[in-house]
């Protein structure tokens, strides 16, 4: 699809939130892996790393929003409670 073309559509689009947010989250996520594809050499971890990144991004923004009652913020996230003690721990959240 060609530049103009994809302008036209975003700005079609644009009254729909989910593509909205889409749109945006495809844009900021390409940034993202230009950054990160341009340092990689042989095989390439880029899915799990761009993954990882968005789980902890998300974990700590439920984290922020629930004042870091972890109960509160598997809720808000819409995932069980041991699942985000297990990410927090794969993660390393609240080590840093």
């Amino acid at each position: 699809m060609n530049k103009s073309r994809r302008k036209a559509m975003e700005v079609e689009d644009i009254n729909k939130p989910d593509l909205a947010v889409e749109i945006i989250l495809e844009k900021k996520i390409e940034d993202i892996v230009n950054l990160l594809g341009s340092i990689e050499k042989g095989k390439s971890t880029l899915y799990g790393d761009v993954i990882s990144l968005v789980e902890r991004c998300l974990i700590k923004i439920a984290l922020r929003r629930c004042e870091n009652i972890k109960t509160s913020a598997a809720s808000f996230l819409g995932i069980n409670r041991n699942t985000l003690h297990k990410k927090i721990d794969q993660l390393s959240i609240g080590e840093q």
